[in-house]
């Protein structure tokens, strides 16, 4: 490896603000800002606005919902069919 060309990996305190969850990670983000941590050493800080904690596909929300939309999205289109086929015999 060349000396001097990489960037500095430490530990970085990460702050989802939506689910209010902090996650100490490794990275190599640079960044001013600082923030002491429960264990109560200070570490870089990086505010983010969506982690696994609050995105809808790691907590199981949008899932839920597509599939809602699509047994609604079927049942609109093929309920004609039923209908029809009772209505005729």
């Amino acid at each position: 490896m060349k000396p001097g060309i990489h960037p500095t990996y430490r530990t970085v305190l990460f702050h989802d603000t939506a689910a209010d969850v902090y996650f100490l990670i490794g990275s190599t983000v640079d960044t001013d800002r600082t923030q002491q941590y429960s264990d109560g050493q200070t570490y870089p800080y990086v505010a983010l606005d969506v982690s696994s904690a609050s995105h809808p596909v790691y907590t199981g929300q949008q899932r839920k919902t597509q599939s809602e939309g699509r047994i609604a999205g079927f049942n609109k289109r093929f309920s004609a069919f039923g209908s029809s086929a009772k209505g005729a015999k």
